[in-house]
């Protein structure tokens, strides 16, 4: 049942994405290369975090998908319509998400985080052998497509992926994932098919990490394995979303601000310190952070609530 204050929270969020929308007549430098990676990666955090948020299941494949995606507009942008590819872009990631679901998701734990880090460098390797075979080592994407038009892509992106993230938490798909999180063996003597539940969630965010790579391509102009399959892209995805906090949809956001912006100083000013960076940020995460700025916001929230009662 949708209640006055879902009403209210989506007409916010359609005003704040508005307002975000309008920021390519203002600025189209510096300032609008920033918004763009912040979009980017906060359709890659919100993604990740339907999935991973409710099962507690940390997935490192988001540089996969994401690089499938790369290539698939690399491969067809001379051929095929440009608003084509990121629909097949999604549904090459939804096929590969629910293939390796099938196989992984039965694992938990160390052993899940190990394979989804090695299936992108599986990929790559993948894709690797594919270009040595045919001579080409690279491709490049020239188009007509300016970051203006990609930052508008991402923006239009971002509010899908946060009405499906909507809708997710007030469906009984949605239920059942927030079961699985908090016990998945209750959850199964529920009646609850966690599998299933869990490879729709994964299918979800694989192809919305591969449209995202889909359109991001022509933004790198020339692509290569190495750059699309970096296994950074998925840590940086992993902690900002967990910087946030997976507790609410808007969570990842608030991770993704703050960090971007950090690690664009860092990459500008110290560029070989940003490996250091990511290792302060899962410490600050694991020891000061656990719940993310959406966890501090809670336990603030419920501290100085009780304190006024």
């Amino acid at each position: 049942m949708i209640t006055p204050r879902d009403i209210r929270n989506l007409l916010l969020a359609a005003a704040a994405l508005g307002l975000a929308a309008l920021l390519p007549f203002y600025d189209s430098g510096y300032i609008l290369s920033i918004a763009t990676t912040m979009a980017m990666f906060t359709v890659l955090a919100t993604s990740w975090a339907l999935f991973s948020g409710p099962t507690h299941y940390i997935s490192l494949a988001t540089a996969a998908f994401f690089g499938l995606g790369t290539f698939v507009t690399g491969l067809g942008f001379q051929t095929l319509p440009m608003w084509l590819l990121p629909l097949i872009a999604a549904g090459i990631g939804a096929v590969l998400a629910a293939l390796v679901g099938m196989v992984t998701l039965r694992l938990s734990g160390v052993y899940f985080v190990i394979f989804t880090l090695g299936l992108a460098e599986l990929v790559r390797q993948v894709v690797t052998w594919v270009q040595n075979r045919t001579g080409q080592r690279g491709m490049y994407v020239l188009t007509s497509i300016t970051e203006r038009d990609i930052y508008w892509q991402l923006i239009g992106l971002a509010a899908l992926v946060f009405l499906v993230g909507w809708l997710i938490g007030r469906s009984r798909l949605g239920f059942a994932l927030r079961i699985i999180g908090n016990d998945e063996t209750v959850a199964k003597h529920s009646g609850i098919d966690t599998a299933m539940a869990k490879i729709v969630l994964f299918m979800i965010s694989g192809a919305v990490a591969a449209v995202v790579g889909a359109l991001l391509a022509p933004r790198y102009i020339y692509i290569e394995p190495s750059t699309a399959f970096a296994p950074i892209l998925s840590f940086q995805v992993v902690i900002m979303a967990l910087l946030g906090g997976t507790g609410r949809l808007w969570g990842p956001l608030a991770g993704v601000i703050p960090f971007t912006i950090l690690w664009e100083f860092i990459s500008r000013h110290a560029p070989n310190q940003t490996l250091l960076l990511l290792g302060v940020a899962f410490l600050l995460i694991v020891y000061v952070l656990p719940g993310g700025f959406v966890g501090l916001y809670d336990r603030l929230r419920r501290r100085f609530g009780a304190g006024g009662q």
